[in-house]
């Protein structure tokens, strides 16, 4: 689902930046031993700033970054500053569809992109299938009690049905074969957390390979 105007207002002030910037400085504490010159792929890029945070703080070999919304993927064009585009792929994609082969990447990225998407639970599950056995998926989610209450309803666009909460997206995760390796969550709110994709012999079932 594309943003309104209010959230479009919410992701591309410097706030927001401000607090991405925080979020991943977090996550590559959490991931020590993390290999420099990773295949790195952000869903829900929006205007392009996650992905340049993610090329100081992760030196991978390179980012791809996919949104839904075409516009929001021109602006991101701006984003990755001097000498940096050759690292950076931009493609228009659902995250319930990814184009990419399974097992592509060494880490995923996503910053409150799931709690907007309808099928989130397809779109994570193709999270799972484009990581490497072992990769890492880093996320920011936020839960319905902040962002479809009395007041943000009125002002936010969402899919009103299917939400996930604090312990549904926690057991999606698991269904999916992610375990959780650090967390920041406030159970009414939200979770910025690091998780872990089974290694090949626990892949769960309906989770085969497959290429694109």
């Amino acid at each position: 689902m594309k943003l309104n105007w209010a959230e479009r207002w919410a992701v591309n002030n410097p706030l927001r930046v401000l607090q991405q910037g925080l979020e991943i400085h977090w996550m590559r504490r959490m991931a020590e031993g993390f290999p420099q010159g990773a295949m790195i792929l952000e869903i829900g890029c929006g205007r392009g700033a996650g992905a340049r945070l993610l090329l100081d703080k992760f030196a991978p070999g390179l980012v791809h970054v996919t949104d839904l919304d075409l516009d929001m993927l021109r602006r991101s064009l701006r984003y990755p500053g001097p000498g940096r585009h050759k690292k950076v792929r931009l493609v228009v994609a659902d995250a319930a569809s990814l184009p990419y082969p399974s097992a592509s990447f060494h880490a995923v990225f996503g910053f409150g992109v799931m709690h907007h998407v309808v099928g989130w639970r397809d779109a994570l599950g193709e999270v799972a299938r484009v990581l490497r056995p072992g990769g890492l998926y880093f996320l920011e989610e936020l839960y319905p009690a902040l962002y479809a209450n009395f007041l943000t309803r009125r002002l936010l666009l969402h899919p009103r049905q299917g939400r996930f909460d604090s312990i549904s997206w926690r057991e999606a995760l698991k269904n999916k074969g992610f375990s959780v390796l650090k967390a920041l969550e406030h159970p009414l709110l939200g979770i910025v957390a690091v998780a872990k994709r089974c290694e090949r012999g626990g892949i769960p079932p309906g989770l085969e390979l497959k290429k694109r």
